[in-house]
């Protein structure tokens, strides 16, 4: 540790090396890039030590490939990480620099979207403190997923340009390029009694690979998240076309090659969309088991049966599930092994999570494209698929549908899932229900035929991250009570069960949950110009936009509560915030009309002098990792009310439950062991169970207008959506309620939920809540993702 003297010395030297002016002269810009470029050299020398502390034991190495990582804001953070947040602050300040203005000069990274993204930066900030050697393979998307904006109420994307003013946190290393090659056709030759295919006339494209470090809690140890990003082979210029002035068409080439890590989940209702996202997963798919073989050949030369012993690969969701062709075709055609060998380690390294049971999740592609885009690649997913089916065990009972249900080729797709499936050694959900979905239902044939497989290992979530930096208040209440341990070891928050009785400590509590909402309502005030009061009820609703997340849920609850009161101003209803947040897939129309209508109703409501403010509705544009960690210390309601059965874990309730909100939910994902955790007395659950609506949705459904005959709440607002009185018609809403005969049954889960909710809302601030709130905190332990990372490690990846 260094001293605060020797801090600043370091500090303005790095000013000198990197700013052209004089410290009092340079923008916060200048000062958040010289203290960057300080703390890099540091994590560069932590980087060496742990690269050589790694191959010297000879351990196994994970790599992690998913196509998002949600790392968010790195500044404050990595400081935390090394242990030297306070001496930097004090530093800064007795330098004149305030550590939070040089922190917002940080841009959330456009490298993610949801849980998935958000789960794989978690597991990479776990398995660095657990000082297990890990490397993210992902993909740097030049313009993220998109940037929301609310105009009119309504949700407009724009590029995220968070690349704009560079990134300070990469370090580029274009020596370590691959060529990852597209289209093209196949020669066929035979040798000594082997086949060969050689692969001509293909076009390649570059992938130039930017690492980031992820330090580990305590400074020990750096792991690295290598994101890959596209650039042409050769800058090529057809000069015909830019002399007709076609200058489009004369640069093809390179626009081809940079589209491909332009964004994230491009729209793929095109042919030339379908074909730009199976691009995407091949490149980063490619270029990372390039990298995967190159760093075991330095160690072990060509012993490739030490791979699995030495290597573990993990596909995160079926994105990444051409991890297992690939890596075929490098053993065999590179390496010349065969394909007994080559199969028997591929099924030995490879291993996957599954995130949805939402089957247009499930990745299918057309053959006709595969074949075409990537015709080496298909040519081994069939030889697999034909091999699979020879061996299947037709002496089974129903065998011909198990084997029409889990083949990997069917009615001219490549099933994606089957094809991760077949391909790994380990399977899991990430919840108890939804591993029991998978196994009964989503992939019910394959669990019967290789029950051995499938395992579940629950999310988590770094509560490092998510509580200790994100609530600093909250922390603090907890160190003094039980000490620092739960920072490494999250199950000793336990401890604070012995205070649930302690009024001091519960009205102490309290303060600091005051203190978090007078400070997210200065935030709304100041980046959206909306008054909130900290007195109320804070109810939050942050996620992205799905029909099964229903948000509409919590929408027409905020309506019927504004209906309430403008029949009865006495009505018993406390003051309430009700804040929601998220963005919606650009191209899911329902989704996006969603927003707009919590938009017209937030208009409605907050206008309206008749009801004295007591109830107030903000949504809070361009969700993204910083800004919920500004939300999730102030909520005290936790809105995690999905469709049972849908949600597959959801990891938005463990971020709430670490820092104290009470959950009000359904039994569905992570809920239904939260229950576990907390008790009944200290969840709030509603509505119907998993099989409950499997029963209704096999007998068709429920009757959507008996219920709103038989609740006159409904009708109001049912009516609301097209009557004009919200200032906007929402036909597509009514259609999907009735027309469609609403899918997620919203409205046959109203009445519990209300009844849920005035409940919970009812006790926020009494002494009963507060304990409510230590409860779920000393409960949270479990849900950290050093927990799961930990099962991972022993019981999947072997490390």
């Amino acid at each position: 540790m260094i001293s605060t003297d020797s801090f600043k010395q370091e500090y303005l030297a790095s000013i000198a090396a990197n700013c052209a002016s004089p410290l009092e002269e340079c923008s916060d810009r200048e000062k958040y890039e010289a203290l960057v470029a300080l703390i890099m050299d540091c994590c560069s020398s932590i980087r060496a030590e742990t690269g050589k502390r790694h191959r010297q034991s000879g351990e196994k190495r994970v790599y992690y490939f998913s196509m998002e990582f949600l790392i968010g804001r790195l500044l404050r953070n990595t400081l935390m990480n090394l242990g030297i947040e306070e001496m930097v602050e004090q530093g800064l300040s007795e330098l004149g620099v305030e550590l939070d203005a040089l922190c917002e000069c940080e841009r959330d990274p456009g490298l993610g979207n949801g849980g998935l993204g958000r789960l794989a930066a978690c597991f990479m900030d776990s398995l660095a403190t657990e000082n297990i050697c890990c490397t993210g393979i992902g993909i740097r998307y030049r313009f993220g997923l998109f940037k929301q904006r609310i105009v009119n109420g309504e949700q407009l994307e724009e590029p995220d340009d968070w690349l704009e003013n560079g990134y300070p946190w990469e370090n580029c290393r274009a020596d370590e390029a691959v060529t990852v090659p597209f289209g093209g056709y196949l020669e066929r030759r035979e040798e000594n009694g082997r086949i060969f295919f050689e692969h001509k006339g293909w076009r390649g494209v570059q992938a130039v690979p930017y690492d980031l470090p992820l330090v580990s809690f305590g400074g020990s140890s750096v792991n690295r998240l290598r994101l890959w990003y596209a650039r042409p082979l050769r800058h090529e210029l057809d000069l015909a076309a830019f002399n007709r002035g076609d200058y489009s068409l004369a640069q093809k080439s390179d626009n081809d090659a940079q589209a491909i890590t332009c964004l994230l989940y491009p729209d793929d209702d095109t042919p030339a969309g379908k074909q730009l996202r199976l691009e995407q997963e091949y490149f980063f798919v490619c270029a990372g088991i390039e990298h995967v073989l190159r760093r075991f050949r330095e160690q072990y030369g060509s012993n490739w049966a030490l791979l699995p012993e030495k290597v573990a690969i993990h596909t995160n969701d079926t994105h990444p599930a051409l991890c297992v062709p690939e890596l075929m075709r490098r053993l065999m055609d590179d390496e010349g092994l065969g394909w007994d060998e080559a199969w028997d380690l591929t099924c030995r390294t490879v291993s996957f999570t599954n995130h949805t049971v939402l089957p247009e999740a499930l990745e299918k592609w057309s053959i006709e494209l595969m074949q075409q885009l990537l015709p080496r690649v298909y040519l081994i997913i069939e030889e697999i698929d034909r091999r699979y089916r020879e061996g299947f065990d037709r002496s089974l009972p129903n065998w011909y549908e198990r084997w029409k249900n889990t083949a990997i080729l069917w009615d001219g797709s490549v099933r994606m899932a089957n094809l991760s499936v077949i391909g790994a050694h380990s399977v899991n959900g990430v919840a108890a229900l939804h591993t029991e979905i998978l196994k009964q239902s989503v992939f019910a044939d394959f669990y019967a035929l290789t029950p051995e497989k499938f395992n579940n290992k629950t999310n988590g979530v770094s509560h490092r991250r998510f509580l200790r930096e994100s609530n600093r208040e909250l922390s603090r209440f907890i160190s003094e009570r039980i000490g620092e341990g739960w920072l490494t070891d999250a199950r000793e928050l336990e401890k604070l069960l012995t205070f649930t009785e302690d009024e001091n400590a519960l009205r102490e509590l309290m303060h600091t949950r005051a203190l978090n909402k007078q400070r997210l309502c200065a935030y709304i005030r100041r980046d959206f110009g909306i008054e909130c009061d900290s007195e109320s009820v804070f109810d939050v609703h942050v996620k992205r936009i799905h029909g099964y997340k229903r948000q509409l849920l919590s929408a027409f609850k905020v309506l019927s509560l504004y209906n309430e009161l403008k029949e009865n101003p006495q009505a018993d209803i406390p003051p309430c915030t009700f804040i929601f947040a998220g963005k919606a897939a650009h191209s899911y129309s329902f989704a996006k009309e969603v927003i707009r209508l919590i938009c017209a109703i937030a208009d409605r409501v907050n206008g309206d002098r008749d009801i004295g403010g007591r109830l107030r509705v903000v949504f809070l544009e361009n969700f993204g990792v910083s800004m919920a960690q500004r939300i999730y210390p102030a909520a005290d309601i936790s809105e995690q009310i999905s469709t049972a059965g849908k949600e597959a874990s959801g990891t938005g309730c463990m971020k709430f439950m670490f820092n104290g909100a009470v959950t009000l939910g359904t039994l569905d994902g992570a809920n239904v062991e939260i229950r576990e955790q907390v008790g009944e007395e200290n969840i709030s659950i509603f509505g119907l169970r998993a099989d409950e609506c499997e029963t209704l949705r096999s007998e068709g459904g429920y009757d959507a207008a008996a219920e709103i005959a038989a609740d006159p709440r409904l009708g109001r607002f049912v009516e609301q959506l097209t009557d004009g009185s919200l200032g906007a018609q929402f036909w597509l809403i009514r259609s999907a309620l009735l027309s469609q005969n609403d899918e997620y049954f919203v409205l046959r889960d109203f009445a519990p939920y209300m009844e849920a909710w005035r409940r919970l809302a009812g006790e926020v601030g009494s002494m009963g809540y507060a304990r409510k709130c230590l409860v779920n905190i000393a409960r949270s332990g479990v849900f950290s993702s050093d927990r799961t990372v930990g099962e991972y490690c022993r019981e999947i990846w072997q490390v």
